[in-house]
């Protein structure tokens, strides 16, 4: 398990992610991008920009998608699904910034599904914290150690667009 005084450099973090996909994205002429709010949203917002791909940039709220919606309620800001493009036979890059139980990411699948049946969906997060419940796994991951369940990693972005990464021992 990670040491209780672990920091994480987000931006570099993010640079990690970014170099990951980068190859990908140079070759893949239908390649749209969709973010899961708030955190794989921010991600995804510079992934769009600095992959050149600002047509193809999607925004997803799992919020009643999710199998515990009625244990975990809505969050305190809901924001609407923005998905622009066509995505019937996409190749689609979800981002979430934290993968833990993979319950988000399956929520969000299900949720993309109802735009239409991408030809392909790979996952990108910031950090891989370990404990799923679910058979999900990333295909482009910057940070991977598992946290215990009490450890809360939280992704924030300030005014000036900067990410920077909490971590929260209960």
């Amino acid at each position: 398990m990670t040491s209780p005084h672990l920091s994480l450099d987000a931006e570099a973090l993010y640079q990690q992610l970014l170099n990951q996909i980068r190859p990908h994205a140079a070759v893949q002429e239908h390649l749209a991008i969709v973010g899961i709010y708030s955190g794989g949203a921010w991600i995804a917002e510079r992934l769009v920009t600095d992959l050149g791909l600002k047509d193809k940039a999607g925004f997803i709220d799992v919020s009643f998608y999710r199998d515990d919606y009625a244990a975990k309620g809505l969050h305190a800001e809901v924001k609407p699904t923005h998905i622009p493009f066509d995505v019937n036979g996409a190749h689609i890059i979800l981002v979430d910034d934290v993968l833990y139980t993979g319950r988000t990411t399956r929520a969000a699948i299900n949720e993309l599904f109802d735009y239409g049946r991408p030809a392909r969906i790979m996952l990108a997060t910031l950090v891989d914290r370990g404990g799923r419940e679910l058979p999900v796994a990333a295909d482009f991951v910057a940070y991977a150690a598992p946290f215990e369940p009490a450890v809360s990693v939280n992704l924030q972005r300030a005014d000036d667009g900067t990410l920077s990464i909490s971590i929260d021992h209960a």
